[in-house]
Parts: structure tokens; sequence; C-alpha cells
């Protein structure tokens, strides 16, 4: 337990937020190049085009694209990505994986999802990369999403809030840096296998 200033609210401190999401590493296998299934490997060039790709997404854009039921002029569509970025691969019972993070100070509902979704149809050659800038527009744009099997809610920042009290002496930083080991094991023993064991069962990518 941490001791917070009277009246602490947790959303509305809450700054930004990361997620991660997982997903087998087949999702990039180009459509008419690649094996599309478990023998494929994701290289090293590709994971380089992958990230590339998801840095585009850094800054403040229109999301109206990427979310059900808002407008391309409501300014609540405007969010702001802080970094976005696909992880080096690893294996799991014979299936590459990746984890891809990313950081914002708030997301929409189905954003993430369509935000991965459209990287991976334009990494396999299902759509262009000017499709990007596009979905940024006003008009609109079929983004698609991809299954929810992989998102997890990684972290809340508390970054304001710990500048402004963390160090006054009452109050601790509202950070995780003492869990860390506790949470990289937890991911390991249950989030991961879960993700794991059901997309090789359902094969939800």
């Amino acid at each position: 337990l941490k001791r917070v200033t009277g009246g602490f609210n947790s959303k509305n401190r809450c700054d930004a937020r990361t997620y991660c999401y997982m997903l087998p590493t087949f999702a990039f296998a180009h459509k008419d190049r690649d094996a599309q299934d478990e023998s494929y490997r994701l290289s090293a060039e590709t994971l380089q085009r992958v990230n590339r790709l998801l840095a585009c997404y850094k800054g403040t854009h229109n999301f109206h694209n990427f979310t059900s039921q808002k407008g391309p002029r409501e300014p609540s569509a405007r969010r702001y990505v802080l970094e976005m970025f696909c992880e080096e691969p690893f294996e799991r019972d014979g299936l590459e994986f990746a984890v891809i993070k990313v950081k914002g100070q708030s997301f929409m509902t189905h954003q993430i999802r369509k935000m991965v979704g459209l990287a991976v149809a334009i990494i396999k050659g299902y759509a262009p990369e000017s499709v990007l800038e596009r979905s940024w527009g006003e008009g609109k744009v079929d983004v698609p999403k991809a299954p929810g099997l992989g998102l997890v809610l990684e972290r809340v920042h508390f970054e304001k809030y710990n500048q402004r009290f963390g160090g006054d002496g009452l109050h601790e930083p509202l950070d995780w840096a003492q869990e860390e080991a506790k949470v990289a094991a937890f991911k390991e023993e249950h989030i991961y296998p879960t993700i794991v064991s059901t997309e090789c069962r359902e094969r939800s990518m």
C-alpha cells in the first residue's frame, strides 16, 4: 500500500497507459511471398519495417476511423500516442510470437486493435502504406480490427502526479519498479500461456 493525496482518483490522475499486444509472427507474413503457418519466422528486415510503420502512429492524430460511432470532427477523436514498437520475436510451443507495445494518454474502443490490424494488413500486402495517412483524414476508411486475444493492459502511468507529490516527503511515487520481477513472472506463468494455448487452439489471428 502507498499513501496518496486526499481525494486521489486513479482514473483521473493516470496520464498515460501502456498496452501490449501479443501475436504470432506469421501475422506479418506477406500474402504472396511467405509461408502462412507455424513455419514462418520473422526476419530482421520485416521487423524493422514493422517498427518503422508503428512509429508513424506516434504523435497526435485523428483516430475516428479506429473506433466506432465517432465523427471526424469530434475533438475526442484526436488521441496522443507516445510510442509504439514491436519487440524481438520468441518461440512458445513451436510457434513464434512477438509483442507490440503502445503507450498513449488514452485510447478509444477498438483503437489499439485497429492500429495493429492496419499495420498487419499493410505488412501482409493487403493495403498500401499510404492508407495510414488517409485514415487520419476526414474520409471514411474501413480499418481492419485485430483479434482481442493478445491485448493486455500492462501499465498505468502517474508521471505528473509523481513529479508533483512523489518527492514531497509525505507520499511515495506511484510506480512499479519494485514489482517488475513479479509482473514479468505473472505474465510468463499465466498471461502468455493462455494467449499461446488459445491461439494454437482457435487460430484467432
